[in-house]
């Protein structure tokens, strides 16, 4: 366990943006961070968890505890648990990257992960912020869920249903259960590879490359190929990936939207909601490739803030605003910022 006063958190974000705070702890075990638990709260400092960074933007110090997970492993559980002969359980530690989850899981034709492949950020946020990508929500593979409380230290086992998932949403991002530190994820993934093409140009770049009928490995390859063409690296560029959720409205918005953008693109979420893409909207408001002293908007993917070189969080925060602003103004939809920020 490492336990370290005035911590720099720039390693911690990938917005590459200076920050401190007052201490840092990184556990390796469960039983580590059951130790640390006493500790965490005898000063009455804020506590925050923090992963790998890629949900985070820092726009001040944090003057308080952060708890950083470390644990690793990727084993398979009691296979009687699945009880079916077509499934494998996953167990894999909080500070696992998520990425070699699903690298390790194509590799041992375990499916199910294949389009969530490049997202960035570690096991534990995917069960926290609900990663999804092409079609696919990394909720629909979570079989169980083990956290702590920081507050109590009570170990607690968190099914899907108590999860409570939504777009980009658990139950451990509300108020009142943010003390829940994720140890482990149990993943639930199939012998069977079933694959799924029909969301975004998954199709269209696999008839590129002469494939009509892919295998895992194929899938997540054109993935990830896709995603490097339209998104910055974050050892280059500093960024969080999507900064904004999709918003999703009520149809005849929707319908009254369309009369006005007749080419706006949409998903249908049920007979009542539709999905608007949020970089578009961007886009349309003239933001792609534009930026606001050090903080900008990717040239490929208008969802996409980034630091151009030694941002403030408050410069990206202010763009961020100007963004919402002019969104707000043309199409009467307020955007949600994705990041969590502090």
């Amino acid at each position: 366990m490492r336990d370290i006063n005035n911590f720099s958190l720039r390693p911690y974000n990938t917005f590459g943006i200076e920050g401190r705070c007052r201490r840092f702890v990184e556990i390796e075990t469960t039983e580590e961070l059951l130790q640390a638990v006493p500790t965490l709260n005898g000063d009455g400092q804020p506590l925050m968890i923090v992963g790998s960074g890629s949900n985070l933007l820092l726009t001040k110090d944090f003057e308080g505890t952060v708890v950083h997970s470390a644990i690793k492993g990727m084993q398979p559980t009691d296979t009687d648990e699945a009880a079916d002969a077509d499934t494998v359980l996953l167990r894999c530690g909080s500070g696992e990257r998520w990425d070699d989850v699903v690298a390790h899981c194509v590799a041992q034709h375990w499916y199910g992960a294949e389009n969530l492949s490049l997202i960035p950020g570690d096991v534990g946020a995917s069960a926290v912020q609900n990663i999804g990508a092409y079609g696919a929500e990394v909720k629909d593979i979570i079989h169980r869920v083990e956290a702590v409380s920081l507050i109590s230290g009570e170990q607690r086992t968190f099914s899907p249903e108590e999860c409570q998932y939504a777009y980009r949403h658990s139950i451990f991002k509300q108020a009142d259960h943010r003390h829940w530190m994720i140890t482990h994820v149990v993943y639930r993934l199939s012998k069977t590879f079933t694959p799924r093409l029909d969301y975004g140009n998954i199709r269209s770049e696999l008839e590129r490359r002469g494939i009509a009928h892919p295998k895992a490995e194929e899938l997540r390859q054109c993935i990830i190929d896709i995603r490097q063409a339209k998104l910055p690296d974050p050892e280059l560029t500093g960024n969080a990936g999507s900064f904004f959720m999709n918003p999703v409205v009520a149809r005849e918005q929707y319908k009254e939207l369309l009369r006005r953008y007749p080419d706006m693109p949409h998903y249908d979420v049920s007979d009542e909601l539709v999905k608007i893409p949020a970089g578009w909207m961007i886009d349309q408001c003239g933001w792609k490739g534009r930026s606001m002293g050090r903080a900008g908007v990717h040239d490929k993917q208008a969802l996409v803030l980034v630091n151009l070189g030694g941002a403030t969080g408050l410069e990206v925060l202010r763009l961020c605003e100007a963004i919402v602003g002019d969104v707000q103004r043309s199409f009467g939809i307020t955007l949600r910022p994705e990041v969590n920020i502090v």
